[in-house]
């Protein structure tokens, strides 16, 4: 039996505090006899020291030792639990108690009563009411007041419980520390620009820690999907898996022109977004939040990935990862709208052009239409737009991205989107379409360089998207796209 999820007390192979090892297979606190009752499933939702208090299968497996934890049941329901702080094996392949007053347990019991209850994990998310989950489409409007937000995993869970029901993080702790590796030394001194000579790298990264400035300054009971923990937890994990600054180079940042900008939207939203560096705070729309440093971050972005597009095309690196916020695939010509300010992906891929390029192709998979993209580019048949997303005849956010919408005039033919017609969707139905519609149509446009809009709100677990896209799904996505411009692929982070 093993587990992605962080044991409370003690590490794999660490012994706890009070001399005792811990039982079991890998690093669960849990006895293997408790595994050998009939019909047992793989072990959920685990509780101290990353003991499993439920299965998923028919657990025929009982006893009545005095304060065992224990599981039982036609339909393996949890027995009534102890105060625990840790938990051994008996003898009997019992789970015994140990010490007094643990938070676990009491999630163990509010667990179970959800569970009798017959709560679903909807209800993590959203208020338990009748309605369709997105008749309204603004983000924070169906998101309990007594909610919590996961640092680690961002996750919602319920106020009252004290450990993350995803990860198991602790309430309140910080963000994994590592993303001040991007302001080391040899992140420096691995900067790559247009003067260099040759690829010395196969990936370069965009990254600035001024866009962390950017966040909502109103206080609600709830935080705000679009945040800068996001990057932090992405530039974190990073690091951790040893991917930079050791195997990527970092691109110097630059904020965008007005001379870029206005290429993409008018005069007026790119003034409109540039005077929001005088206020305190002030909002597009009622989820598109900006303060005084929005300006800046906005015109980071814009410009990391600008410069990321330019590289590719000029061979200086291979691919590239804009490590970026605020998001831009739903900004317009001339408006923000839906977390985003300056379009990202539509300035990358006229600055592509102007290093080269003759045709670029877009792929956007957040779970969202990129309308503001597509809006940009309607009337362009050297820019091919597909976009994957849910749409639920026009009443999923933001109701655009229709099969019918092809574009307009020149570029009619060249805007093409795959719609949703519910949630729930994974990674089957995407590798399908990958097959089916994408790769066939981009085999024969034939791009110079392949930009994804990569949102991660269809990623399982995403409490706005409601979809089920694995990691390795978006592995096999990005594989795919690789090959369809000879590996010249710009990854732009968008929402989720």
């Amino acid at each position: 039996m093993t587990s992605n999820m962080r044991p409370l007390n003690s590490k794999k192979g660490e012994v706890p505090s009070d001399g005792r090892e811990n039982c079991g297979v890998s690093d669960q606190a849990f006895h293997g006899k408790c595994q050998s009752c009939d019909g047992v499933g793989k072990p959920s939702y685990p509780r101290a020291n990353g003991v499993s208090l439920k299965e998923s299968g028919t657990c025929s497996f009982s006893c009545d030792h005095a304060n065992a934890l224990l599981v039982d049941g036609p339909k393996g329901s949890p027995a009534r639990p102890g105060h625990i702080d840790s938990a051994d094996c008996g003898q009997h392949g019992c789970l015994h108690a140990k010490n007094e007053s643990c938070m676990p347990c009491n999630d163990l019991q509010q667990e179970s009563d959800r569970e009798q209850a017959g709560d679903t994990l909807d209800d993590l998310f959203f208020f338990n009411d009748e309605e369709d989950d997105d008749i309204d489409w603004e983000p924070s409007a169906r998101l309990a007041e007594n909610r919590w937000f996961c640092l680690n995993c961002t996750m919602p869970n319920l106020d009252e419980v004290k450990h993350c029901l995803n990860c198991h993080e602790l309430k309140g702790s910080e963000v994994a520390a590592g993303y001040d590796v991007f302001k080391t030394h040899i992140a420096r001194a691995a900067l790559v620009s247009a003067n260099t000579a040759s690829v010395l790298v196969s990936t370069a990264i965009g990254f600035d820690e001024r866009m962390l400035l950017h966040s909502e300054m109103e206080i609600k009971p709830n935080p705000h999907p679009e945040r800068p923990n996001r990057l932090r937890a992405i530039a974190a994990s990073l690091a951790a898996a040893g991917i930079f600054p050791s195997k990527c180079a970092l691109v110097p940042p630059r904020e965008i022109t007005k001379e870029e900008l206005v290429m993409v939207h008018t005069s007026d939203h790119v003034e409109s977004v540039e005077q929001t560096k005088n206020m305190l705070y002030s909002y597009f729309t009622s989820d598109t939040y900006a303060n005084g440093h929005s300006a800046c971050a906005a015109k980071l972005a814009a410009g990391l990935c600008a410069d990321l597009a330019s590289l590719i095309v000029s061979e200086h690196v291979q691919n590239g990862f804009a490590l970026v916020r605020p998001p831009g695939h739903h900004a317009g010509v001339k408006q923000a709208m839906g977390f985003c300010l300056h379009n990202n992906a539509a300035v990358a891929a006229l600055a592509a052009q102007k290093a080269g390029a003759k045709k670029v192709l877009i792929v956007d998979w957040d779970v969202h239409h990129g309308n503001g993209t597509q809006e940009i580019f309607e009337g362009n048949k050297s820019v091919l737009y597909i976009s994957l997303h849910r749409h639920e005849d026009g009443s999923f956010y933001p109701g655009t991205g229709a099969a019918d919408e092809v574009g307009v005039l020149d570029g009619k033919g060249f805007s093409v989107n795959i719609p949703w017609s519910c949630g729930g969707v994974g990674d089957n139905d995407y590798i399908f379409a990958f097959q089916h519609v994408v790769l066939p149509i981009a085999t024969e446009f034939a791009p110079d360089i392949t930009i994804i809009s990569a949102g991660f709100d269809a990623a399982r677990g995403d409490p706005l998207g409601c979809c089920d896209v694995t990691p390795a799904g978006y592995s096999q996505m990005t594989s795919m796209l690789t090959a369809c411009s000879e590996g010249k692929l710009l990854v732009i982070l968008e929402g989720g």
